[in-house]
């Protein structure tokens, strides 16, 4: 037994303080499978991610036992120890985070100081371990066990299983070629989610200042989490599965929200489109003209007064912009213009004007107004800490929806500069306290957001459409992310499926990648590839850096063409599927691109699969990411599964071969599944539709489908409908249960392997087989 004595504790409700000699330490328990940890370390401020009490009423014990405090719930056992060792397990026992008791041996990279500083005139870089340097700094250091992987993250570069690898907690804007030896990118979001000997759990560390991750590379037997600056807050994530660790921290950090239904629709973007009103009109007559279904175009920079946020360049739009979008609109396009934070320094600008003379930019330490270049030139930045700013932004939207936008698209918002990066002891607000860029710098692009999305939700009455390039955790609940300015690279195609999925588990649901790549110049197979690879992504763009080569579906001519229209059809008929798994997300948090292993966390097969992914429960999609191949090995998971394209059936647990040449995804449905199957059309209309098809794959099947009306709230006041479509057999059965949306489908046709179903809905409010 121990010789130091056990701290004595308090409880308040379900908070336990415990008394060390250096520090207190408090466990609060939220709910049976969340338990959070927190030491006050002088920093004062709410949750950026947390919004509201998360805490539920939860049965729980404290007591001593031998040498340590035992907290235990239905779910989750901790153990704390007088040397303030924190050790969790599953409701059965097993370990699922456990404090490393031994010391950190820094990583030994074989090199004297003589030889390093070859390396570096040579043109090397030596990478530096994490190391203990002023009295801000923490460490959380956590056993690994030889069976473990560990996932989340956000969009950090590299494969799924993040262990091995390192990592940084610091948004930043880097136009490199991202690899997998990245360690920071345009995203900060602290959550890991890990299998230890199979078993799931997570831990989300809630620290706006720059962190980092060390997930076992520094040494196998251990991983750590370290940050400059900020309190302890971390919070311990059970679950029986990988999916309930997932739905318990978004249950934390909140969900996306349902989106409009349109925006599940094919959007096509180019920076340089919108110099002028022709080229716009040229890409939507190129759409039309080669039968593409598109639903929206990006306006990037270009369509700005001199970059300046909040203008319209109306010269370039025969003086009538507004009437240019409303057109597009009457013909099944919505615009996304951008905007970006950077407001140029110009006294005769209204919006800079404005915020001199409010106090809205970020200051120096001496009070001046602290001023860097992006777009505009000499650029103030605003203080998106600051509520009142917040609502001036959201204000300033109504420039852009005034103009009948549909969405907005934010960029920059790291926030990136182009002489230096913004230095740590800029002024910024953490709400209503004056903070720094060191604090503020990785919750810029999320308060940004928040601001956006909050104006668009006022002006336009709809679900908005924000889509942001900057986040952090929580920013799922106001906006759509990409991952921001890849290339037209094979490692780029690649990377997507890991980084997608990873984003998903990390809370990020509405996900997307630049199809074809931003940067570089792309090639016809590349192309072909990325948009068979992409095309179940729930945020499907093509979009392209200016003085790269064009990467419209027709710039190829055939059969690129083809093959992309083809793809883009096959999206349009899965909408309806998407939109159903929308509306379950944002009860429970799962994504709809998912890796293998979160709807299989029990196969050891599935924990590395880095080129395959499953679309919701019951599709799964094993795209060609290498040029030239033909062919390429599938693993399909336990069940039976069907080929999507001829019907033949596999069973589970085993590799299989598929042929799989230029035109062709490898695509497989769980049998036994039903699939609502939407109509062929140019673009999602806002009408109701009055009738459905849901095709059925296998013998029997259940399948519940939701509908509104895909653009407003009242669905939150019950104005939905909900079906249940039962197949057993020849026996079909299609049940209205729930009619809140008036707009009920008329007709309803069940496709069987050998024939079809049609129900007609009749004055009861029941469908009946005609």
């Amino acid at each position: 037994m121990s010789k130091t004595k056990l701290p004595n504790y308090e409880q308040h409700g379900q908070t336990i303080t415990f008394d060390y000699s250096n520090h207190q330490l408090q466990l609060t328990v939220l709910t049976p499978e969340i338990v959070r940890v927190f030491e006050y370390r002088g920093n004062d401020g709410s949750s950026y991610a947390i919004e509201g009490s998360k805490e539920q009423k939860t049965d729980f014990t404290i007591k001593q036992i031998d040498d340590h405090y035992e907290l235990r719930t239905s779910a989750l056992t901790i153990k704390l120890d007088a040397g303030q060792h924190l050790d969790v397990y599953d409701q059965k026992g097993n370990p699922l985070v456990t404090d490393y008791r031994g010391k950190r041996q820094l990583l030994n990279k074989g090199i004297d100081k003589v030889h390093e500083r070859l390396v570096k005139a040579e043109g090397h870089s030596v990478s530096e371990s994490t190391v203990k340097s002023d009295s801000g700094y923490y460490q959380i250091v956590k056993s690994l066990a030889a069976d473990e992987q560990l996932y989340g993250l956000g969009d950090k570069t590299g494969y799924l299983n993040k262990r091995g690898y390192e990592y940084d907690n610091w948004n930043v804007d880097n136009p490199n070629p991202q690899l997998e030896n990245f360690t920071k990118l345009y995203k900060s979001i602290p959550v890991m989610l890990g299998l230890k000997n199979g078993r799931p759990y997570g831990l989300f560390f809630d620290n706006t200042y720059k962190s980092h991750f060390d997930m076992g590379k520094e040494n196998s037997n251990y991983y750590f989490y370290t940050a400059v600056d900020g309190n302890i807050d971390y919070y311990v994530l059970g679950g029986r599965s990988l999916k309930d660790v997932v739905t318990n921290y978004t249950y934390l950090t909140g969900r996306v929200p349902l989106p409009q239904k349109w925006t599940l629709g094919y959007q096509q973007s180019r920076w340089g489109y919108s110099a002028s009103q022709k080229e716009v009109q040229d890409i939507v007559d190129g759409l039309k003209k080669y039968d593409l279904p598109c639903d929206a175009i990006h306006f990037d920079v270009d369509y700005m007064r001199g970059y300046r946020v909040f203008t319209w360049n109306k010269d370039n739009y025969n003086g009538n912009p507004k009437k240019f979008v409303s057109d597009l609109k009457n013909q099944g396009i919505k615009v996304v213009p951008i905007i970006d934070p950077g407001v140029k320094k110009d006294p005769e600008y209204q919006t800079y004007a404005s915020g001199i003379k409010n106090g809205y930019f970020v200051t120096s330490p001496d009070g001046k107004v602290y001023i860097n270049k992006v777009w505009p030139g000499d650029s103030a930045f605003p203080d998106f800490g600051n509520p009142k700013v917040r609502q001036w932004w959201a204000n300033n939207n109504k420039f852009l929806t005034d103009m009948e936008v549909s969405g907005v698209w934010i960029d920059m918002n790291e926030p990136a500069s182009f002489e230096g990066q913004i230095p740590d002891n800029i002024i910024f607000s953490d709400e209503n306290k004056k903070s720094t860029h060191k604090k503020m710098h990785n919750v810029y692009g999320h308060n940004m957001a928040r601001a956006t999305y909050a104006g668009l939700k006022k002006q336009q009455d709809k679900r908005p459409f924000v889509i942001t390039r900057a986040a952090y955790a929580g920013t799922q609940k106001y906006s759509t992310i990409w991952t921001g300015d890849n290339r037209s690279i094979w490692p780029h195609i690649q990377m997507m499926i890991p980084q997608l999925c990873n984003l998903g588990m990390s809370g990020f649901s509405f996900v997307g990648t630049d199809i074809g790549g931003f940067a570089s110049d792309t090639t016809s197979e590349l192309l072909t590839r990325w948009i068979e690879a992409a095309i179940f992504s729930p945020l499907l763009r093509n979009h392209s850096a200016m003085g790269t080569r064009h990467q419209e579906p027709w710039s190829f001519g055939e059969p690129t063409l083809s093959i992309y229209r083809k793809y883009l059809k096959l999206r349009y008929h899965f909408i309806p599927y998407l939109y159903d798994l929308f509306a379950q997300e944002s009860k429970n948090g799962l994504p709809i691109m998912r890796p293998l292993v979160l709807n299989y966390d029990n196969d050891p097969r599935t924990r590395e699969i880095n080129d395959e992914f499953m679309v919701g429960d019951n599709v799964l999609v094993a795209p060609i990411v290498e040029p030239s191949q033909a062919k390429r090995l599938v693993y399909l998971p336990e069940g039976q599964w069907i080929d999507f394209w001829n019907n033949r059936e596999y069973e589970g647990q085993q590799d299989i071969v598929m042929d799989a040449p230029l035109d062709k995804l490898p695509l497989f449905i769980k049998k036994n599944t039903i699939l609502p199957w939407g109509k062929s059309v140019d673009h999602v209309s806002e009408k109701a539709d009055q009738e459905i098809t849901f095709k059925v794959f296998g013998d029997h099947a259940d399948y519940q489908h939701y509908q509104d009306d895909g653009t407003d709230f009242n669905y939150q006041d019950g104005e939905f409908n909900q079906y249940r479509i039962a197949v057993d057999g020849d026996n079909v059965n299609v049940q209205l249960k729930h009619h809140g949306f008036k707009s009920a489908y008329e007709k309803i046709t069940v496709e069987l392997p050998d024939g079809k179903n049609i129900f007609k809905l009749y004055n009861n409010g029941k469908y009946q087989d005609q």
